[in-house]
């Protein structure tokens, strides 16, 4: 009897302890309990609240103070309609709130979604005021309050005011209406058609919510690669039922449109941008939209590159193109994002030149409510590459960013590569073009006209998984996304440090041995992948594993052979006067640096020249192919760094993540070898020399690592 009372204690035990595990759910969003220092500190500053307006956004708000409050604080403020007592948090707009409106706020400067938070008196009582001009900025200035919180920062004398520096800050899922995620690791989609409209799956209100805790604004939820069957009626009711679940938080709703879709589903026999009848039927198309979602945002359109339809169908521009939709979009207020994006199996020019040979003569061509969605480098979000030299160079034209936050060519879920160090280099690069500022950050900061739009757009990393992305560090993406969407000029340590303190705890040895496993894990990456500016060096299809070897593809830009055009005399892509040219590109200033072996920076050695393997780096002193061989091994050390220092932390994080995150990592340590010795194998085949010393020879020849297939890896196929 007392060893049966025992098990069934044991088991009662175990199983409050997996109800309370943490699977990463809560995200950033974990608010959990202050210690009594700290209640010291934040009861007498929230022991009121009143909320005044309404709204399902004002609505929205005040939940999720309430809901803040009461994990951090174990306790909810009292709800009041006045200022009765010290500790009041008053939430209001000017036009919505007399208490607010008669504080005569400093708001003008904050626009519809900027806030104000402000420590003040108010009938002689103490208060804390968050106010805005709009009520998205309510919403925003919430969470900013409660972010403040948990991170353990004083709230008694506060100060802010904040405002995004980009109006429109999206990201774009590849989710097909399969549930099939093109480049997705997290599980399936998260939308799941079968079930809509009738079910609205509660993960679509929590996905907007973490997406308006960083700022995110809008969502466009199918594919660039889309198909045409997500504007019909049935498809559209669906839309609707997500875009009513992400409009309390302040998310957009936005489609990407099939270019041929008049043809498809309309039954027009041409889909040509200046033929009337297909103006007409988009016209009509963009009318029925807004009948099932007001607050469309607009079309996301990837047109003529990777076999999609589009305007050069029927020799038009792309700004024609463009303008089809700009126009039926315009009286609504809708916007469109072009992707730039293009290159042809027909054109024999460098890959790495053909977006900006295609659009930067159209400068000044598009309509105003059009912005030119440009990846942050030339050939495809590679694990490094030089900033797209079309930013700065279209000064008429509205340029926004876009980065992939899932991690097709950096080990997909699996491998801990935190990107923000990533983003912050391309968005500090200097284009030497001063027209919009220098910095790629200003350019897409900085509106070509007064009121014209701005942007950033981001690759979603957003599955079914429990925890969303795949991995516990792959949210530290998500997050970081936001937050350099909101103020592209951010930096990546600061917002690492945030996202390590709200995800794992505030223990400050805790969040220094995260934040310095992740501000050296992208660089460990690019390590063990591609060194000193290689590219594109990934098996077929997929991009899962090397494959440096590859070259019998049917497009030479989709070989890896064509990246690093490895031959008995050297390795690397010439880009200069003597090659493609493509440093012609850039302003001159930077065209004479990148093509001068002795000036080009390191990092994109290999990107712009074509060097003999005894080539002599000049920071080290070291030939080519030692340097290269030294980086592959650097970059598995680093992982190894890595390891150990996740190793410190077990029992001062939860057990299930701390088990996870150590497998991961033990994973992306086979994958690191994986890389590091089938490239060199290839390049040592090729180069003929022998490695340095100290630095062993892959266990297994070239043979063996050109046979590993992996037909099922993620990402492959539907």
């Amino acid at each position: 009897m007392v060893l049966r009372a025992l098990l069934f204690l044991c088991l009662a035990v175990a199983s409050i302890a997996s109800a309370h595990a943490e699977t990463g759910y809560d995200l950033w969003l974990r608010y959990q309990p202050v210690e009594a220092e700290w209640h010291k500190r934040y009861d007498p500053v929230a022991a009121q609240l009143v909320v005044q307006g309404s709204g399902e956004t004002i609505d929205a708000a005040a939940g999720e103070l309430r809901r803040g409050l009461k994990g951090l604080l174990g306790h909810k403020p009292v709800t009041s309609d006045s200022v009765a007592v010290d500790g009041t948090i008053v939430v209001g707009t000017p036009a919505g709130s007399p208490i607010v409106a008669g504080l005569n706020l400093p708001l003008a400067g904050l626009g519809r979604e900027g806030y104000l938070i402000r420590s003040l008196m108010i009938g002689g009582k103490r208060a804390t005021v968050i106010a805005a001009n709009g009520d998205a900025g309510l919403l925003y200035g919430v969470f900013r309050l409660l972010r403040e919180m948990q991170l353990r920062r004083a709230i008694d004398r506060l100060d802010l005011a904040d405002a995004p520096k980009l109006q429109v800050r999206v990201l774009n899922h590849w989710d097909n209406l399969t549930r099939h995620v093109e480049r997705g690791y997290a599980g399936l989609s998260l939308w799941d058609w079968q079930t809509l409209p009738r079910y609205k799956d509660p993960r679509y209100a929590d996905y907007a919510r973490a997406n308006a805790s960083i700022g995110i604004n809008g969502a466009v939820i199918n594919n660039v690669n889309a198909n045409a069957l997500i504007l019909t009626p049935e498809w559209l009711a669906k839309v609707k039922t997500l875009a009513d679940a992400f409009r309390p938080w302040g998310v957009k709703l936005y489609l990407t449109a099939r270019f041929s879709a008049p043809i498809e589903i309309g039954g027009l026999k041409t889909a040509d941008p200046l033929d009337p009848a297909v103006q007409a039927w988009w016209k009509a198309k963009v009318d029925e939209i807004y009948t099932y979602v007001p607050d469309f945002g607009g079309f996301l359109i990837k047109a003529n590159s990777e076999g999609q339809p589009g305007p050069q169908d029927y020799h038009r521009s792309h700004a024609e193109g463009a303008n089809m939709f700009a126009d039926a979009l315009k009286p609504h207020g809708g916007i469109v994002m072009w992707r730039a994006f293009v290159y042809s199996a027909e054109n024999t020019e460098d890959r790495a030149k053909q977006a900006y040979s295609e659009f930067v003569p159209l400068d000044g061509t598009f309509r105003d409510n059009v912005l030119i969605q440009t990846k942050n480098g030339a050939i495809d979000f590679q694990p490094r590459e030089p900033f797209h030299p079309m930013f700065g160079a279209m000064p008429k034209t509205p340029l926004m960013m876009e980065f992939q936050v899932t991690k097709e060519y950096l080990g997909f879920a699996t491998h801990l590569a935190y990107l923000g160090t990533m983003w912050e280099e391309a968005l500090k690069a200097d284009t030497y073009r001063p027209a919009r500022g220098n910095s790629v950050a200003k350019v897409i900061e900085t509106p070509v006209d007064t009121g014209a739009v701005t942007g950033m757009a981001g690759v979603a990393n957003i599955g079914n998984d429990v925890n969303w992305t795949g991995s516990q560090f792959n949210q530290a993406n998500w997050y970081a996304y936001g937050r350099l969407a909101w103020n592209p000029d951010d930096t990546a340590e600061a917002i690492a440090r945030d996202w390590a303190a709200m995800t794992w705890g505030d223990d400050p040895a805790t969040v220094d041995t995260i934040v310095a496993m992740m501000m050296e894990s992208h660089e460990a990456v690019v390590d063990y992948m591609t060194p000193l500016g290689l590219a594109h060096q990934m098996a077929t299809g997929h991009h899962y594993g090397p494959g440096p070897w590859v070259s019998d593809l049917a497009r030479p830009e989709w070989n890896p052979t064509y990246y690093a055009r490895a031959d008995a005399n050297g390795i690397g892509f010439d880009r200069t006067r003597t090659g493609t040219d493509a440093v012609s590109q850039y302003a001159p200033e930077l065209a004479k640096q990148f093509a001068d072996p002795k000036k080009v920076p390191e990092k994109f050695l290999l990107w712009f020249q074509h060097l003999p393997w005894d080539t002599k780096i000049k920071s080290s002193g070291r030939t080519l192919w030692d340097e290269l061989v030294i980086h592959y091994d650097r970059g598995v050390d680093e992982v190894r760094e890595m390891q150990a220092r996740w190793a410190t932390l077990e029992g001062k994080v939860d057990k299930q993540r701390y088990a996870e995150v150590k497998n991961f990592l033990e994973i992306q340590l086979d994958e690191a070898l994986w890389w590091r010795n089938a490239s060199i194998a290839y390049f040592q085949s090729i180069s003929k020399r022998p490695l340095p010393e100290g630095h062993p020879a892959p266990p297994h020849d070239l043979d063996w690592y050109e046979a590993i297939k992996t037909p099922y890896a993620p990402g492959q196929g539907q």
